[in-house]
C-alpha cells in the first residue's frame, strides 16, 4: 500500500508501473518462448529439411503473435484492474513511437523512437511496455510500406527492447539524474541487442554461398554461431552504433521531461491507484482545518 498525505486538500498520486501479475507472467512466458523458437529453429532444422530459413514462417508467426498480445493486455487489465484510459494511452504511445521512427530510418541507424520506448517502458512496466514495442513496430511498418516476412520479428524484438526497460530496478524510488543514467546504458546495450537479435532473422536467408558468413543449413550449432558473429560485425555494428549513441543523448538530454509527462498521464489514466480519504491521526479536525489526509491504495 503507497501512501500520500497532502496540506490543503491537494493530493498527489505517486505514479508505478503496472506491475505484472500471475496471469501476465504466464502470458508474456508464453509468447516470449514463441518467439524464441521463431528466431532459432532453423539453427537446429537438418540440412535435408524442406524448410530451413525464415521465408516461409513469417505469416504463421504474426497470426500466432497478434492474440498472443491481445492475451498480455487482457491479463494484465485482469491482474491490475485498469480502465479504459489506461489501454487509450497505450495506442496514443504507439501512434507517437511509428510517427517517430521514420525521421531517423536509413540514416546510420538513428531511430529516434527507442529512446521513447525506453522511457515508456519504465513508466508502464513490462506487461504494457511489451505490447507497446509490438503495436508500435506494428504500426511503424503501415505508415512507412515496410511489411514484409521481417515485420513480426521485428515486433518481437521491439517487445522484448521495451519490456527489458520496464524490468529495471527500482522503479518506485530511482529518480533524477541516476534514473536517467541508468536507463542511458540499458538503451545503448538493448540497442546492439536488438540489432543482434534482429541479425539472425535476416542471417538464416543467406544459404548455399560462399562467403564465411553465411548461414550453412545442418551444420554444428557452434560453427554456424561463429559465422554468425562475424556476419554480425561484418554487417551491422556501425548501424546499431548510431541508434545505440542516439538513444543515450536524447535520454539524457530529454529524458526528464519526458518521464515527468509520462507518470502525470499515467496518474490521469488511472493506472492501478485507488483512491481513499481517511481522517486525521493526533489533532482534531477542529484543531487542523486545513489538512486534508489521503491514503493512495494499490493492487
Amino acid at each position: 500500500m503507497a501512501h500520500g498525505r497532502t496540506g490543503g486538500g491537494r493530493a498527489v498520486k505517486a505514479a508505478r508501473p503496472v506491475r505484472l501479475g500471475p496471469r501476465s507472467v504466464a502470458a508474456l512466458v508464453l509468447v516470449s518462448l514463441v518467439g524464441i523458437l521463431a528466431f532459432c529453429w532453423p539453427l537446429f532444422a537438418d540440412a535435408g529439411s524442406a524448410v530451413t530459413s525464415h521465408a516461409g514462417d513469417a505469416p504463421w508467426l504474426f497470426a500466432a503473435l497478434l492474440p498472443l498480445l491481445v492475451a498480455v493486455v487482457v491479463a494484465t487489465i485482469a491482474d491490475c484492474g485498469m480502465d479504459a484510459k489506461a489501454v487509450a494511452m497505450l495506442g496514443v504511445l504507439a501512434a507517437v513511437g511509428a510517427a517517430l521512427r521514420p525521421l531517423g530510418a536509413g540514416t546510420a541507424g538513428l531511430e529516434p523512437m527507442f529512446f521513447l520506448m525506453v522511457l515508456s517502458g519504465r513508466v508502464l512496466g513490462p506487461g504494457f511496455g511489451f505490447v507497446l514495442g509490438s503495436v508500435t513496430m506494428f504500426a511503424s511498418a503501415l505508415l512507412t510500406g515496410g511489411v514484409g516476412p521481417w515485420m513480426p520479428f521485428q515486433m518481437l524484438s521491439m517487445g522484448w527492447f521495451t519490456m527489458g526497460a520496464g524490468l529495471l530496478p527500482a522503479p518506485d524510488r530511482l529518480r533524477g539524474r541516476a534514473e536517467l543514467l541508468m536507463l542511458s546504458v540499458y538503451g545503448f546495450l538493448a540497442a546492439f541487442a536488438y540489432g543482434t537479435v534482429m541479425n539472425l532473422q535476416g542471417w538464416v536467408l543467406l544459404q548455399g554461398l560462399s562467403s564465411g558468413v553465411s548461414f550453412v543449413p545442418g551444420a554444428p550449432l557452434p560453427e554456424n554461431l561463429v559465422r554468425f558473429l562475424a556476419y554480425v560485425l561484418a554487417t551491422s555494428l556501425g548501424w546499431d552504433l548510431g541508434r545505440a549513441v542516439l538513444t543515450v543523448v536524447l535520454t539524457l538530454t530529454v529524458g526528464g521531461t519526458l518521464l515527468r509527462a509520462l507518470r502525470r498521464a499515467t496518474r490521469r489514466a488511472n493506472f492501478e491507484a485507488q483512491v481513499t480519504f481517511e481522517g486525521p491521526e493526533g489533532p482534531s479536525p477542529s484543531e487542523a482545518p486545513h489538512r486534508t489526509y489521503v491514503t493512495y491504495e494499490t493492487k
